[in-house]
């Protein structure tokens, strides 16, 4: 400002002036900055809407502002907020702060898609100057707050925005600021050096370990007992210092510029459509755009900005609850400086006896007496230099307050010791005397919190933690904790209450942080389910640990009888309010994410059925079902992979036991994807044996789906020659796919065990195939998928392996055994395990007279020929049939008709006992 040279700042320019030129050696760039300053804080001081600069979360600002309020008593109080979080504040007075106002999408229309759900919050605590501003405006008649700064929208409109590579050190602040998840912070008075050699200058300078120490000693402490003309320049004088020394990022300052345009021009238009008089009115920003010097700054700036519109997105409002450890961690706060302001806070109040503003009906507010009537107004603010005074003033050295630093070492070693730590008397003591030592060493002769600190972990952590808690956190609970924020009942969204009033047979307080147990007994109490119903969904949607089933389970077509949960829903109550910006009722938003998970582009046919599964088992929507299985048939035949086939057959194995045992017919759907499964995996199952990218489990899973749904595929006209087809062209080279196609075989009936016993001997009796015998065994195991009726044999291979493989060749196949078994141990090892108790001896004794069944030699069995002469000539009159049971039974002799011959009785020399059997049978009839 050119012509402010002979204002009420003139004796601060020239002193300024000669400083510049005594250290820097004349007049230059130090001397512009310096002076500049003086300029915006002079601009700012005389603009006729008054500007009261912030900081967030600051005691010395909120004590100001109520003190402010008081006098003024403006008539608007224009707030730097997203315009479009208005509505929301009334909602404060049902929750306990801190809390976060919240802006939330997940329908993203105008932004990348990968940059969904957008998210931005806004904390608010009780220490700090907007909430006494909003607590103000919202309790006392005639008062209008007016939101100004840029709306949650054009917060990602001016977003330059990269998929961050993952970070592993930054896994301690993404569990601390849990609460916020990743949404964007906006917040009132973003108040840092953004010049990194200014920041590490101060704290050296002013020996302190981190920014939040450096301000609470420097400008928190000096401003709390400063009257409002002193702390509104000082404001604006480090708001204008850290502007001017920031570094010159191009987007950064346009972003910080245009938001003081923003709400210069919002501003404006609010002051024309109302006729407001500036002069009744208080606009609260942060000290840093206190300071602006754009063209639109002020009442009388210019008005060329134009807003652009808002994104198509539809944005959803609501509040979370937040924490002081959330905000520490989203705004690059020290651990423990929120809760440290807020105890700061609580000691102004009492030292200044200055009346906060709370909203009435603040849900766990303290108890206070009505604040006394507001006094009259105080019609104007004294412009004159307040800061040459303030800074020429030496520093106060504010006496040592015994009493609480005796308080606080006392307290330490008594929380201290409950944490498992072998502190004493001696210890407090020491702690007294290492703070007091260590605040002389800084230039202070009162110990701050920080200094208490670092004398506590010196004194008694040393270097062991016996718990889990060091003892600088044992410290930030003493000093206030890390308090977490609640949101009341009536300000959650419809969905969170609709929960809340479901799961209300449980007698539980949902609200409360922590674990509880719930336990239902649905067999005695049948209107427990549908909260079981509640608490499966719950489960499905929310994060690990909301709601964990302890016992119980749900499977297809089985009823609860009794469970018991686990439920942590106050615990996590942000997500549970996020749930409520998707739709009104769980089953809305279960149905939503259904439905994208199985229209999502890289959506397998696997992915498809398990939603259609998680469809039937949590909403029993039989539509919705449908239409997601005719996806998965759409998915399935545009697969030219079988990476996921293991699950296909998984899930539609129960599906299709679901539906035989629940429903009179099988739904349209899975006929049409069992036929075009049979068809898609037959086309697929020559290249899978081939492709070495398909596993040994997935071309199982394919055979096995071929197999175990071969009656139904032919039932709904599908041809068998295509299967055998699929198998003839087959010509796999891996051992274990070979076992596999001669498994495949068997079940086919193109090859006989006999055949198959004789290849695997001649496998053992090869030395050069012998290394590679194992993984023909492992085939065999997977065999046990599409044919199961292979057990005994199965046995067999393994048992002659174990008894002729050498241990340099055994020992090392066992792991693979062992993994393969244990992968698939709920199909495969009750097969084996039955087969096996089955075929070896039940009882030790019995073990030495045992011989394996298939090296027991039959002995010599006459025929018994039938006097009743039915069997003969009815094996004779159908040789279909008696070709099917010879050929399963192993005799592949033809038939013998002579005179002295009849026909079937090879067969039946063959099998006396069965033909025994076949003609006491023939003979009942």
């Amino acid at each position: 400002m050119s012509g402010a040279e002979g204002g009420a700042f003139a004796a601060l320019r020239g002193q300024l002036s000669g400083a510049a030129a005594e250290f820097a050696d004349g007049p230059g760039a130090l001397e512009g900055i310096l002076l500049g300053i003086v300029d915006d804080v002079d601009r700012a001081v005389r603009e006729p809407l008054e500007i009261f600069p912030v900081c967030h979360h600051s005691p010395a600002s909120a004590v100001a502002m109520a003190r402010r309020l008081r006098e003024k008593q403006p008539k608007v109080v224009y707030l730097e907020l997203c315009e479009d979080l208005a509505p929301l504040l009334t909602e404060l007075r049902n929750c306990r702060l801190p809390v976060a106002v919240q802006a939330f999408a997940t329908e993203v229309d105008g932004f990348s898609a990968e940059w969904a759900p957008l998210s931005v919050v806004a904390p608010i605590t009780e220490a700090s100057a907007e909430y006494q501003a909003i607590a103000y405006a919202l309790d006392t008649p005639g008062v209008e707050l007016v939101l100004v700064d840029r709306s949650a929208d054009h917060v990602f409109q001016w977003e330059e925005r990269e998929t961050p590579a993952p970070d592993p050190d930054a896994a301690q602040a993404e569990e601390e600021a849990a609460l916020h998840g990743d949404a964007i912070g906006v917040e009132i008075g973003d108040l840092r050096p953004r010049f990194g050699e200014l920041e590490e200058h101060l704290l050296r300078h002013g020996r302190v370990r981190h920014w939040s120490e450096w301000w609470h000693q420097y400008v928190e402490l000096p401003l709390g007992d400063s009257d409002y003309d002193t702390y509104r320049q000082v404001m604006l004088l480090i708001g204008s210092l850290f502007r001017r020394l920031a570094p010159g990022d191009p987007h950064r300052v346009r972003v910080d510029e245009d938001r003081e345009r923003y709400m210069w021009t919002r501003m404006r238009e609010h002051l024309a459509a109302t006729g407001t008089d500036p002069a009744d009115c208080l606009y609260v920003c942060g000290a840093f755009h206190a300071a602006s010097r754009v063209e639109e700054f002020g009442i009388e700036g210019s008005d060329e900005f134009v807003i652009s519109p808002p994104s198509a997105s539809t944005w959803q409002y609501g509040l979370i609850p937040s924490s002081h450890a959330a905000i520490e961690a989203q705004f690059g706060l020290a651990a423990g400086s929120v809760s440290i302001a807020a105890t700061e806070w609580a000691k102004n109040v009492k030292r200044t006896k200055v009346p906060q503003f709370q909203l009435d009906g603040q849900v766990g507010g303290s108890k206070r007496k009505k604040p006394a009537a507001l006094p009259n107004p105080v019609p104007a603010i004294d412009t004159a230099d307040q800061l040459t005074g303030f800074l020429q003033r030496p520093a106060v050295l504010d006496e040592v307050d015994q009493a609480e630093l005796l308080g606080w070492s006392v307290e330490i070693v008594r929380a201290a010791r409950r944490n498992g730590y072998l502190a004493s008397t001696a210890d407090a003591i020491s702690v007294y005397e290492t703070s007091i030592l260590l605040a002389g060493m800084r230039d202070r002769a009162k110990p701050t919190p920080y200094d208490f600190q670092d004398a506590a972990v010196t004194c008694i952590e040393k270097d062991v933690v016996p718990g889990r808690r060091d003892v600088r956190r044992i410290v930030e609970i003493m000093m206030g904790g890390d308090r977490i924020g609640q949101v009341g009942y009536d300000a959650l969204p419809p969905l969170a209450r609709d929960v809340h009033d479901r799961l209300a047979p449980l007698n539980l307080k949902l609200q409360q942080r922590g674990v509880q147990r719930a336990l239902l007994d649905i067999a005695g109490q049948p209107e427990l389910e549908r909260c079981s119903d509640v608490l499966w969904m719950l489960r499905y949607l929310m994060p690990h640990g909301a709601a964990r089933p302890i016992m119980g389970q749900r499977s297809l077509g089985e009823r609860p009888i009794q469970e018991s949960w686990d439920l942590a829903l106050g615990t996590h109550q942000r997500a549970l309010i996020e749930l409520g910006y998707e739709g009104v009722s769980l089953e809305q938003v279960l149905e939503q994410r259904l439905r994208r998970n199985a229209y999502h582009q890289r959506a397998t046919a696997a992915d498809v059925l398990e939603a259609v599964e998680d469809a039937t088992l949590y909403l029993r929507s039989h539509r919705l079902a449908g239409e997601l299985g005719t996806r998965a048939l759409e998915v399935l035949a545009t697969e030219r992979t079988v990476d996921g086939a293991p699950d296909v057959l998984r899930r539609v194995r129960r599906l299709l036991s679901y539906y035989r045992t629940s429903q009179p017919a099988l739904p349209a759907w899975i006929e049409s994807f069992v036929k075009t499964g049979y068809a898609h995996y037959c086309t697929l199952l020559p290249t899978a044996f081939t492709d070495e990218d398909a596993g040994v489990d997935q071309v199982a899973a394919m055979l096995g789906f071929l197999f175990s749904m071969e009656t139904l595929a032919l039932s709904l006209g599908c041809d068998r020659t295509q299967l055998e087809l699929a198998i003839a062209q087959s010509h796999p080279r891996d051992p274990a796919k070979v076992a596999l196609l001669w498994a495949a075989q068997v079940q086919l009936g193109t090859l006989s065990r006999a055949e198959l016993r004789t290849r695997c001997d001649d496998l053992l009796a090869n030395p050069l195939v012998l290394p590679a015998y194992p993984r023909y065994l492992s085939g065999f195991v997977h065999a046990l998928e599409p044919a199961p009726g292979l057990a005994d044999f199965v046995v067999e291979a393994i048992s002659n392996a174990f008894a002729r493989l050498p241990d340099h060749l055994l020992l090392p196949w066992l792991p693979t055994l062992i993994t393969t078994l244990r992968a698939r141990g709920s199909q495969l090892v009750p097969v084996l395990t039955r087969e096996a108790g089955r075929i070896f001896p039940g009882r030790l004794s019995t073990l030495d007279e045992w011989v394996p069944p298939w090296l027991a030699q039959p002995e010599p069995v006459t025929v018994r020929r039938s006097t009743s002469g039915h069997g003969t000539p009815l094996l004779a009159a159908h040789p279909a049939a008696c070709d099917a049971v010879a050929s399963l039974l192993g005799c592949a002799d033809p038939w013998e008709t002579t005179e002295s011959a009849p026909a079937g009785a090879e067969l039946l020399s063959r099998h006396p006992d069965t033909a025994m059997a076949l003609e006491e049978v023939l003979a009942a009839l």
